[in-house]
């Protein structure tokens, strides 16, 4: 069986990014992904990068997107914008899929 990967959602307070993480915990269970999905604020962020195994953070930091690649490297943690289509409507299956398909492919 895989290891479960462990990955972060970011937004200002953590809460639009606490929805989609609900929904895609849901997604994924019923996708047979073994994924924890979290979501933290954007200054915790940080303190969780030596113990996830990647982070996306929402559309409207996408501006600090170099900045979180930078911190996340040390890390090995791959670091992704959440697609505005995907984040706007709490997507939790296009989020899996963002997942397998960007997130964890690079």
């Amino acid at each position: 069986m895989a290891e479960q990967k462990r990955i972060l959602l970011v937004c200002g307070m953590g809460m639009s990014s606490g929805f989609l993480a609900t929904s895609a915990r849901k997604a994924a269970k019923k996708l047979g992904q073994d994924y924890k999905i979290e979501a933290r604020s954007e200054t915790e962020a940080t303190s969780f990068l030596s113990s996830i195994d990647g982070l996306l953070i929402g559309p409207h930091y996408a501006q600090k997107l170099p900045a979180f690649r930078e911190a996340a490297s040390k890390f090995n943690v791959p670091v992704d914008v959440i697609p505005e289509e995907i984040y706007g409507t709490l997507d939790g299956r296009g989020l899996v899929g963002f997942i397998n398909d960007s997130l964890l492919a690079q």
